[in-house]
């Protein structure tokens, strides 16, 4: 049976199937597809307004105690666009879809979803809660099992729960639990594909992702203390000593003696040390930093309660992982913890076709215009996303 000429929409639809097959972080995320931009077009920088889930105290005996709303929004801005070229012979059109995208597609198109999930990847950086030891690639049950521990904690939903490590924590993982009592099936598919696979100790999936990223630490070396006792409910900020002209890096953890985590719906300490992720970099003056961080800071006698007791004056404060040191962010999370939002992009007029298609929230748009020089279709395959942690207590930072 003779080819058919391939038109822009089935080539459009396969390019957007291999992308979506080729994701491997952003696949398990919550992915949202902004409809409003379905006729016009949106622009980098369009935004997305997400609602997160209300927390209030619960009352006892029986006069009615009436709490205000505390809804809380956050928003999520539509800001990169990435594209990638292909130029498309006449004749290349005229082969059956399968092999155009084996040949012509797939291999564009796998750059293009590695390049998202790196981007996507960077989500650590505003995770505090952390498991593993810095230095030490992780290859035993136990880490994935403190990463479910601290998902309990902060009361994340059980399901569904991913794990997204890179080639060196995938080898260590499979060879370390390659003796545990499996499924069969999954001892068959481990021993395979060497990878972990689906139903892991209580996670969805365990996948390999060769974007996961490198985090290096800041110069912060040395003692440091809490210089100033921390007193506001909701403060996103805590003054720390050190020493000399020292720099915390955005993504540094670290813990403070006596500042302990609250489980979020009990508010009753679980017994470990609350982390705190900084949001920015801060440089030492005097070895004196302001510094911002994740999470706020809400004492238990509140409905948004993330600690025990507010930081004191002179408390000791511990950096997980040496000063200067690039470590590996492994993930795990739920899937609602990271936001991952496309948008549509405008059509444009005067070109040869155009097309734009939409499937599991992702939205992806395909320009071609003819070359009559060389007899050539230059084409580009476009997407326009935004990503937020929206909800970062759902999500741990696995250390390598």
């Amino acid at each position: 049976m003779a080819n058919s000429i391939l038109t822009i929409d089935m080539i459009t639809r396969k390019a957007l199937e291999i992308l979506e097959n080729n994701l491997v972080i952003t696949r398990n995320v919550n992915r949202q597809y902004d409809d409003s931009f379905a006729v016009q077009g949106a622009k980098i920088g369009s935004t997305l307004r997400i609602r997160l889930p209300d927390r209030a105290l619960v009352t006892d005996g029986a006069a009615l105690q009436v709490q205000d709303d505390q809804e809380q929004f956050t928003t999520l801005t539509v800001s990169s666009q990435k594209h990638i070229g292909v130029n498309f012979t006449t004749a290349e059109l005229t082969m059956q879809l399968d092999d155009f995208a084996e040949r012509v597609l797939k291999p564009r198109i796998s750059q293009l979803a590695a390049s998202i999930d790196a981007d996507v990847a960077n989500a650590f950086r505003n995770v505090y809660q952390s498991v593993g030891t810095p230095g030490t690639t992780p290859g035993t049950s136990l880490v994935l099992l403190q990463a479910q521990q601290k998902l309990n904690e902060a009361a994340a939903v059980m399901s569904p729960r991913y794990a997204t490590v890179n080639p060196a924590a995938n080898a260590a993982l499979v060879e370390g639990m390659k003796g545990l009592f499996n499924p069969t099936s999954t001892i068959s598919r481990q021993f395979k594909n060497g990878i972990m696979g689906e139903g892991i100790l209580g996670l969805d999936e365990v996948n390999m992702s060769q974007s996961i990223k490198q985090f290096t630490t800041g110069t912060r070396t040395g003692a440091h203390t809490v210089t100033t006792t921390v007193s506001s409910q909701g403060a996103t900020t805590i003054a720390i000593t050190g020493t000399g002209s020292q720099v915390i890096k955005q993504g540094d953890v670290f813990t403070i003696a006596n500042v302990f985590a609250v489980n979020p719906q009990t508010r009753e300490s679980t017994g470990s040390l609350q982390q705190f992720v900084a949001t920015a970099d801060a440089t030492a003056t005097g070895g004196a930093y302001t510094v911002s961080v994740s999470p706020a800071i809400y004492t238990s006698s509140q409905a948004l309660a993330t600690v025990d007791s507010f930081p004191q004056s002179g408390a000791v404060v511990t950096f997980l992982g040496s000063a200067s040191t690039q470590y590996p962010q492994n993930l795990v999370y739920h899937r609602d913890a990271i936001s991952f939002a496309t948008a549509d992009l405008l059509m444009p007029q005067g070109v040869d076709m155009a097309s734009r298609q939409v499937h599991n929230g992702i939205s992806m748009r395909i320009v071609r215009q003819y070359d009559i020089n060389n007899d050539r279709l230059p084409c580009r395959i476009d997407v326009l996303y935004g990503y937020s942690v929206i909800r970062p207590q759902m999500a741990v930072r696995l250390w390598g």
